[in-house]
């Protein structure tokens, strides 16, 4: 039995959770560069859960676009649960306009499990959620259309 190759989910739509540090940076791989409106982010207090609906560009299928010059994204759910609190800096939430372009996930916990979840975004902004746990869960929810740019996101190189 060998392990999963991050290949192995090209042709299928995403549905991952993280429970932990490592499983996360999975996933913050996997959403780098999303992108979604102000107005598709929602924090339910009474369920304690904290959702986007975001256009995913499709990283898991980068090597196959790049020969084919046809890069795809996929809108898909990004759910946040056991949610006690949101904070947000740096975002205009009365810009109901405004497109947010989503760079990372990090959480920063404690040694009893809770901790925050930090949604770092393009330009500054970022989304603080302070969780009870780490339970985030993502989804893709419909089929990959191809990418408007038809372009991968490209980032300066850091040195």
């Amino acid at each position: 039995m060998s392990d999963a190759r991050f290949e192995d989910g090209a042709e299928r739509p995403l549905r991952l959770a993280a429970q932990d540090g490592e499983d996360l940076k999975i996933l913050s791989a996997l959403v780098q560069d999303a992108v979604f409106p102000v107005t598709e982010m929602a924090w339910d207090a009474k369920r304690r859960r904290f959702a986007l609906l975001i256009n995913r560009f499709r990283w898991e299928d980068r090597a196959r676009a790049e020969a084919a010059g046809d890069f795809e994204r996929v809108r898909a759910v990004l759910l946040i649960n056991d949610v006690q609190a949101v904070a947000s800096n740096g975002i205009d939430r009365d810009d109901r306009d405004l497109i947010l372009s989503l760079l990372a996930i990090e959480f920063h916990g404690t040694e009893d499990g809770a901790g925050h979840v930090h949604l770092i975004l393009a330009g500054d902004g970022e989304i603080r959620l302070a969780v009870e746990c780490l339970d985030v869960v993502l989804s893709d929810v419909t089929q990959p259309y191809r990418a408007p740019s038809r372009k991968a996101p490209k980032h300066p190189e850091v040195e």
